[in-house]
């Protein structure tokens, strides 16, 4: 995978459960992290004192954060919405030349800000409430 331009990375959400997507918002910068625990089984007979993992165990997760201004009042709407009724629609995360991640998020952070002479902005986070799906690039 060569170089990508960073504005192709997308968030889009389920706008009415129908399978429907739309892209979230009007996010300049977008991150998504894979993260795994990890299920520590060392013991004294762990060999050379190394510590050892225990395979497929632990918990899976997905987080995603972003910042921007909101690109029309609907969208702006439906994350307002998902983070005040405790929602967890489906998302999808559209990396490019790698492929699509679709789960269902929770939004776990909204925040507001803006300065006097510039435009409104948001930061947004995400936390996976289930199976997530990725679907690689053809």
């Amino acid at each position: 995978m060569g170089a990508q331009n960073g504005k192709d990375l997308l968030i889009k959400v389920d706008v009415d459960g129908s399978g429907t997507f739309e892209t979230l918002a009007g996010l300049r910068a977008t991150r998504i992290s894979f993260n795994a625990e990890a299920v520590d089984v060392t013991s004294l007979e762990s060999d050379g004192g190394w510590r050892e993992l225990l395979a497929g165990a632990g918990v899976r997760s997905v987080a995603i954060s972003g910042a921007g201004v909101f690109k029309d009042a609907s969208t702006d709407e439906r994350a307002r919405q998902i983070f005040f009724e405790s929602q967890t629609p489906a998302f999808q995360v559209i990396i490019p030349d790698f492929g699509v991640v679709q789960a269902p998020f929770q939004v776990t952070g909204l925040e507001y800000a803006g300065s006097h002479n510039g435009e409104a902005t948001y930061e947004l986070s995400l936390a996976s409430a289930g199976v997530v799906a990725f679907t690689a690039a053809a």
